[in-house]
């Protein structure tokens, strides 16, 4: 192939061009894993081995690719950038000398798209490997700051020379502005150590960012629009690379930003990515240095989002936002607000990763440098958000104009996810948004929107502002104290019965997971019932009605009627199943979290209750006592919350998805917990009866296999320990098919002569597998690879014979 590249022919070298532009890509990409929602999912082992393999199978392309090859590719690439005039007819071709594209050579395009191709891909792989090459030497580990070796100058004089070459290009065409700003980035770490280098590549940035076009009159010239985005964002990439070298240049950038804006040649977008890569230099100097240029970036921005006039017009009924959608650029200055407080709050502070709970509401720490805006940020937004929820609402939906009604719908990005294929291919300039959905940028500056735009612009608010709710939570005291319990409640929850699944499980993982991790333990009677009563109470009903369709109907039926609008039934089944998957498994989740260890600080541990299946019944509280410190506690404690909760844990052992059922045992293990350890009646009975009976059941279905030994765990303490505190466990055991009260007796006689909670599970697993008759499936499935250990093999064993020979006997 190489020779047919390097052919004096055009047409044989064309022929080969393709071979080597898909070669060159997948050699210096980097590897995707493509994960699709299962059941089981994808253990780390397996992750692991697969990105091995991808890893060696590139050293291998990339070992074949040595520097001759990459020499040839590069000499004849070069050559062949030139087109040839128009020869005369009679005018012969010399043997040995490149035939050059001329307009005679057909149906292969034109030349530009020719060159295109030719020139951007081997310059995007030469910028990845330089890339490579220039974190390798400049990533800090080498102590290369102040090295003084022979070596150390050379390769400083290469990178010199190649970095005046670059800055030397003078390349307007869009897509060579791009690869040039890519160049540029992968100059950063060097810069980190050569400062007097940052400002000509500073001013190299704005020179290519003013050399685009900026006015867009049609959708030809977005490719200059897209372009002006990579340099902003090459801005953002400069600024974490070179470190505090960028520091002195601050004031230079935010002039120039300033005298961008005055002259009208700096859109939103723009602005919102320079402003970014403004808090990437900024985090580097400090929190008095992070809350000024937050100041700077945020006042203009403050002066319009606190205006009460937009907020009348548009958000003080629910039909306001059909005239909002109408105002095209006033609609996206609004979206451009908010995705830049997004923005400002990933950008700046050190935000609490987990909560414990010593972050009650008078614990003292270095203030977020947001804290002080989220009193002017935060309640335009919420009622933006309940404008936006209330158009799901029946009443409401029902007087919408078509164009808003269709833009409800789910895009084409968004159901080709849910089908498990790839994306649609998005278009230059895409704004892509967590779940592959996308906006378009490039279209920033047009007049009149439409269906998509108002869809897009739904979604990114949606997105955005969820986001910037569950990153202020994150704050902790100011974002509790700033805001009103009943105003965050009514936006959230007033229209939680009308919201489609797939927005209910994004405001479920955005907002009130962050939430409940950060909230101030003596707030958790205001902020939790309020928000979580509702949403569970609703979740458990929708969740019930429609797993009980999925698993009898083979349909999961989910009331996102709004959001699949077309397709086959086939694909409208695989959709509506994947919402429900999806909502399921982020409810339990939430279930997860609550009983997360950081949020359970007071909640003991089985190893406290001294002897194995005896706890000291003098020594039993009330869940009171754990409430104060044990969120688990503190809901079981509210029965509003406590009843949907429970009963949710219940039938998630019963629906086929492995992921939830994961999820239930953690939150159901801390259920037992407080049912051993406290005097709770009604709690005991629960776990003694309701939650044994159902994780047994769940044991029946083979999907539960990759679980089942946490299942097993569960029944193992149920019983040991609540046993002769309740006579639940007993009768249920008692109630299975192939066992007799003997049976039982003589596992309860095995089980007294292991204190060991290996052998006491693997006895619990035999016996549960023999009361069946083996057709507990998660435990069969597993049955043929199970190993034991020598000791538990024979306490099985003695247990299995024992039974054996009183079933004789009888």
């Amino acid at each position: 192939m190489l020779g047919f590249f390097q052919h004096f022919k055009l047409a044989l070298h064309y022929q080969s061009l393709q071979f080597w532009l898909v070669l060159l890509r997948d050699a210096m990409s980097k590897p995707k894993l493509s994960v699709h929602s299962s059941g089981d999912g994808l253990t780390a082992t397996n992750v692991d081995s697969t990105l091995a393999q991808v890893d060696e199978e590139k050293r291998k392309i990339l070992s074949f690719l040595n520097d001759d090859i990459c020499s040839t590719i590069l000499d004849i690439s070069f050559q062949r950038m030139l087109k040839k005039e128009k020869l005369m007819t009679e005018t012969a071709l010399s043997p040995g000398i490149l035939e050059l594209w001329s307009d005679d050579f057909e149906s292969k395009g034109d030349f530009g798209q020719y060159r295109s191709r030719l020139d951007l891909a081997v310059m995007e792989s030469m910028q990845m490997a330089l890339e490579n090459v220039i974190i390798s030497i400049f990533d800090g580990s080498n102590e290369f700051a102040g090295g003084s070796s022979e070596v150390h100058l050379a390769l400083c004089r290469i990178f010199e020379g190649l970095l005046r070459e670059l800055l030397s290009l003078n390349w307007t065409e869009p897509a060579l502005v791009k690869v040039l700003g890519h160049y540029l980035e992968a100059i950063g770490p060097f810069l980190k150590y050569f400062p007097d280098a940052v400002a000509s590549v500073i001013n190299k940035l704005f020179e290519l960012l003013n050399s685009l076009p900026f006015i867009v009159k049609d959708p030809s010239t977005s490719s200059a629009r897209h372009a002006r985005l990579q340099i902003c964002t090459s801005f953002i990439r400069i600024a974490k690379a070179a470190d505090k070298s960028i520091l002195p240049h601050m004031k230079g950038i935010a002039d120039m930003m300033a005298c961008l804006q005055r002259e009208g040649r700096l859109l939103r977008s723009e602005h919102n990515l320079l402003g970014e890569a403004f808090l990437v230099m900024a985090s580097t100097a400090g929190i008095q240095q992070q809350q000024e240029v937050l100041a700077w970036l945020l006042e203009p921005l403050s002066q319009q989002w606190m205006q009460i006039e937009w907020q009348n017009n548009y958000l003080s009924e629910p039909l306001g936002l059909v005239g909002l959608c109408s105002e095209r650029a006033f609609m996206w200055s609004l979206f451009h607000t908010v995705t830049f407080f997004e923005k400002a709050l990933k950008r700046s502070g050190t935000r609490k990763g987990n909560s414990n709970l010593q972050n009650s509401s008078t614990a003292i720490s270095t203030p977020h440098p947001l804290a002080s805006h989220l009193p002017w940020m935060l309640p335009p937004l919420l009622k933006l958000l309940r404008g936006i929820h209330s158009l799901w609402s029946p009443s409401v939906f029902q007087m919408l104009p078509g164009e808003i009604k269709s833009a409800m719908s789910m895009s084409d990005v968004e159901q080709s996810s849910l089908l498990g294929g790839g994306n649609p291919k998005l278009s230059k300039g895409a704004l892509t948004f967590v779940d592959g959905s996308q906006f378009d940028m490039n279209k920033e500056g047009y007049i009149k929107p439409n269906e998509a735009d108002i869809r897009n612009w739904l979604k990114g608010i949606r997105d955005s502002g969820y986001n910037v709710l569950g990153l202020s939570t994150t704050i902790g005291d100011p974002f509790f104290k700033c805001i009103d319990i009943d105003f965050v409640a009514l936006t959230l929850i007033e229209n939680i019965q009308s919201m489609e699944f797939r927005h209910t499980r994004l405001l479920v993982h955005s907002i009130l997971i962050p939430l409940i991790k950060s909230c101030p333990l003596d707030m958790w009677e205001v902020w939790l019932e309020r928000l979580l009563h509702p949403l569970f109470v609703h979740c458990q009903q929708a969740l019930s009605c429609s797993w009980s369709s999925l698993l009898h109907e083979g349909r999961a039926n989910v009331p996102d009627n709004h959001g699949i609008l077309t397709g086959s039934d086939l694909k409208v089944e695989v959709m509506e199943e994947k919402l429900l998957r999806d909502l399921t498994r982020e409810i339990c989740s939430l279930l997860s979290t609550i009983a997360s260890s950081g949020l359970n600080a007071s909640l003991p541990s089985l190893e406290h209750a001294g002897h194995v299946g005896r706890v000291d019944t003098s020594s039993l509280k009330d869940l009171d006592a754990f409430a104060s410190s044990s969120m688990a506690s503190f809901l079981l404690k509210h029965k509003s919350l406590a009843i949907p909760v429970l009963q949710i844990s219940l039938e998630a052992f019963s629906w086929t998805d492995s992921e939830a059922v994961t999820k239930v045992c953690a939150f159901s293990a801390a259920v037992v917990l407080l049912a051993i350890f406290t005097n709770n009646v009604d709690l005991r009975e629960y776990v003694s009866r309701d939650l044994f009976s159902a994780v047994i059941q769940g044991l029946a279905l083979e999907s539960n296999a990759v679980i089942s030994a946490d299942l097993v765990s569960l029944c193992r303490d149920i019983f040991i320990y609540l046993c002769n505190r309740d006579p639940g466990p007993r009768k249920i055991l008692l109630s299975l098919p192939c066992i007799s009260p003997s049976d039982l007796h003589a596992f309860e006689e095995a089980l007294t002569k292991t204190a060991s909670p290996k052998e006491q599970k693997q006895l619990m697993k035999s016996f549960l597998l023999l009361a069946t008759g083996n057709n507990l499936k998660a435990l069969a499935a597993q049955k043929c690879v199970n190993i034991v250990t020598n000791v538990t093999g024979h306490v099985v064993q003695s247990m299995l014979q024992k039974i054996e020979s009183m079933r004789g006997k009888l």
